[in-house]
């Protein structure tokens, strides 16, 4: 497991950059990121829209030592429409962690057309795209049969020394030198060598979801890099992950009431005319005295804990004509009966592929584990104080509980100074995340979407790709306490 003290001292390097005290590799870094070229092509067969452009770029697979080793990243451009009226280059940074970049640009193309006017879009996979088929096969075996709550300091720390031995052996094994480097801090530096390949002083960014992570680590970077940056359902890093999973689950258990409200006045509901906030209560706490077998297709066999069931069995979208909630009562109207296989998939699917090295290797450099396990309790009860529908061990971080080296993104501030205003927008679910880092900037604005969904400007939301393309192209941000309704 991670000392504090290992932690401290990768902050202190990370945080000498931030503040301009420039070691000498990183001046070598900026070189070969000034020497690097995109090689573009045409995108034949591709399935892009027409005159896109695609190319590769090769960055250092380490950029503690830029002249080493190199990993090529797959790049995708959209011309501007309006080449007369130009302004420069958007970078779309993808979330995931893992999602291509170059395919969420193929399907927003037609939504981002009128901020395509004005830009160049520039999509991106970046290095932790596809790893199943760039890693060993052992890094994508699960440390663990399932990912479970300890009960005590003996079972917490059983269960991080096997996700210690799993992500060591994957590393070992790993001859592409790739895992270990794949933490946040290494995919700003390749953004900022995308950056000075197009050729632009300054540039524009649209990032979403985990996408958060390494754009705040470009804001740290490279502050004078930014010309301005719109930020879509992203965690806040530099309040710690902690500190982000309680503030999640006050949203979640807000959600979780509506739920309760529609299936109060929905006679479709499976729990209709009962307490339906009780029923899943009860159902949970008996599950963590014994757990129901269940057979999953994908997963195999297993047992649902009531953690199982919080962590993964609620839909906070309803989705479709209120599909996912129908189906989420439905489930747990069985589960009660001992039928645990509405659950099954998404439950013991989830607990073992977040005990994956290579999910582990995406996430966890970027500080996400629990640092001891005190604080593993201090936050399991704080969560279900602010949530008792949903709330417990934080599961992600639980998986990093047994990352064994220094976090290489440790989470900590944004620079005081040098940052242009940013833009936030978030649903439900990721609203209070996304403000909490933009208003972190001087003379920011968070939107609000009043309602359900994750990643707006993806999802062709008109309003949000509304304010997205008003700002990157006037600058022009909404007044404060602006807000996006359905159908808007």
């Amino acid at each position: 497991m991670r000392g504090r003290t290992r932690l401290a001292a990768a902050g202190l390097a990370t945080a000498t950059m931030a503040a301009g005290l420039v070691p000498a590799q990183s001046v070598q870094a900026q070189s070969v990121q000034n020497r690097a070229a995109i090689r573009w092509t045409a995108c034949a067969g591709d399935g892009l829209p027409a005159g896109t452009r695609c190319g590769t770029i090769d960055v250092p697979l380490d950029w503690a030592h830029p002249g080493g080793r190199t990993t090529t990243l797959s790049l995708a451009r959209l011309p501007a429409t309006d080449p007369a009226r130009r302004i420069g280059s958007v970078l779309h940074v993808p979330g995931g962690p893992g999602s291509s970049g170059i395919e969420d640009i193929t399907r927003a193309a037609g939504d981002l057309a009128a901020l395509r006017e004005r830009f160049d879009l520039v999509a991106y996979d970046p290095r932790n795209t596809g790893l199943t088929a760039k890693l060993p096969e052992s890094c994508a075996r699960p440390a663990a049969t399932t990912l479970t709550e300890p009960r005590d300091r003996a079972e917490y720390d059983a269960q991080a020394a096997a996700i210690a031995a799993a992500v060591r052996a994957c590393r070992a094994e790993d001859r592409s030198g790739l895992y270990g480097r794949l933490d946040s801090v290494s995919v700003a530096r390749d953004m900022e060598a995308i950056r000075a390949a197009l050729g632009e002083r300054r540039l524009s960014f649209m990032a979403n979801s985990y996408g958060g992570v390494p754009a705040a680590a470009y804001l740290r970077l490279f502050p004078g890099r930014v010309r301005a940056m719109y930020l879509d359902g992203v965690i806040d890093h530099t309040a710690g992950w902690a500190d982000q999973y309680l503030l999640a689950h006050r949203e979640l258990e807000r959600t979780f009431g509506r739920f309760i409200d529609w299936c109060a006045a929905t006679a479709a509901c499976a729990l209709h005319g009962e307490d339906a906030g009780k029923v899943w209560r009860d159902l949970t706490a008996r599950a963590d005295r014994s757990p129901i077998p269940v057979v999953s297709e994908r997963s195999g066999r297993g047992a649902l804990t009531g953690s199982h069931l919080r962590w993964f069995g609620f839909a906070a979208d309803p989705g479709p004509g209120d599909s996912r909630w129908l189906a989420f009562a439905e489930a747990v109207d069985r589960a009660r009966h001992g039928d645990g296989s509405g659950f099954a998939d998404a439950a013991l699917g989830n607990a073992r592929a977040w005990t994956m090295p290579f999910a582990l290797g995406m996430t966890c450099d970027d500080d996400r584990g629990l640092h001891g396990y005190e604080e593993y309790v201090r936050v399991r009860r704080e969560a279900r104080e602010i949530s008792p529908n949903l709330g417990g061990a934080p599961f992600e971080q639980l998986a990093c509980s047994g990352w064994p080296w220094p976090a290489a993104n440790p989470s900590r501030p944004l620079p005081a100074d040098g940052l242009p205003p940013l833009l936030g927008m978030g649903t439900w679910g990721d609203f209070a995340m996304t403000e909490s880092l933009v208003l972190r900037v001087p003379g920011s604005a968070a939107v609000r979407y009043d309602g359900p969904g994750h990643v707006l400007y993806l999802s062709g939301n008109r309003c949000a790709i509304g304010h997205a393309t008003r700002y990157l192209t006037d600058l022009t941000l909404p007044p404060p306490g602006a807000v996006c309704r359905p159908g808007d």
